[in-house]
């Protein structure tokens, strides 16, 4: 008789620690939130959340911070999914702070920079002392260096040079008044781990992830599918591909990439073999400048 295999898989792994972080944070912290933007790594995390409660419902509420430029799919999206779970959706609306005179749209057209006031602002409003974010370590080398429990001062800022230790599973989530915690359980977790969950778990996503033909545009190398927020400038000629999207942005600055993929299968083995990184390949809004993201995060950014 052969003895039984109690060593944890890799996804086992990383979801058991994942599940130990949010529920570390909803004992220590008073009034935490999970951001959710219908986006793959938020809907892992979502998933997690329900798990790491259930069979009592999630404990905190989610939030969006609408820019005004999401794909209108993972927008109907999040919205089902929300109403599944019976959670409470708090949306922070960008075009709503521009119309009070809060932000000012950048020259640019990303809206990535005036999120962080607006995100900033619903903190101050709902006395968030805890945001759970989907960032993983993997995706760009900011948030490699970024800790699971991420301290923010009272003015919303990240210091990466005044970050407290973490030992092992051991969280220290003690803040002064004022002060709050970004939370990423999926530190630990690459673009391979998120489909192979997925897949797993059988869990739904937005249909901009698997391939399909559609009408795009060539800028800076990347393909950009024609939609209300990208239309043909001068000299550039539309084209039909087959692509589909590695990740979920504003639908202006958020490039697809050439696929086959029509499954979640498809997809897990074409990252398997892949060499770019899913920002590197799709995110006009992080080509401003090699420290872009971690500009945007010292001033309170995701």
């Amino acid at each position: 008789m052969s003895t039984p295999d109690y060593r944890l898989s890799q996804l086992e792994t990383l979801e058991a620690e994942s599940v130990h972080v949010i529920r570390e944070v909803a004992a220590e912290l008073e009034r935490p939130a999970l951001l959710f933007s219908g986006g793959k790594d938020s809907i892992v995390m979502l998933e997690l959340a329900r798990k790491a409660f259930a069979p009592a419902r999630i404990p905190f509420p989610v939030m969006h911070v609408d820019t005004g430029l999401n794909f209108p799919d993972v927008l109907e999206f999040r919205d089902k999914r929300v109403a599944e779970l019976g959670v409470q959706l708090i949306v922070a609306s960008v075009p709503d702070a521009m119309a009070r005179g809060v932000v000012k749209e950048e020259p640019n057209g990303s809206r990535n920079r005036i999120q962080t006031p607006v995100l900033l602002d619903a903190v101050e409003e709902h006395g968030f002392t805890a945001l759970f974010g989907g960032a993983r370590r993997d995706e760009d080398k900011a948030r490699a260096k970024e800790r699971v429990f991420s301290f923010r001062d009272e003015f919303g800022q990240w210091d990466p040079k005044n970050q407290r230790p973490e030992l092992w599973d051991l969280y220290n989530g003690r803040i002064h008044l004022g002060e709050s915690i970004r939370v990423f359980p999926l530190s630990n977790w690459t673009e391979l781990d998120i489909w192979q969950y997925i897949l797993r778990e059988q869990i739904a996503i937005p249909p901009l992830y698997l391939a399909q033909e559609r009408e795009v545009v060539e800028r800076q190398g990347m393909l950009y599918a024609v939609n209300e927020f990208i239309r043909p400038k001068d000299g550039e000629q539309p084209f039909r591909a087959t692509v589909r999207y590695r990740t979920v942005g504003d639908a202006n600055l958020t490039a697809a990439v050439r696929s086959e993929a029509t499954t979640v299968e498809e997809v897990i083995a074409e990252i398997a073999v892949t060499r770019m990184t899913e920002r590197g390949a799709t995110r006009g809004d992080d080509k401003v400048s090699d420290a872009a993201m971690e500009d945007r995060k010292k001033e309170g950014y995701f």
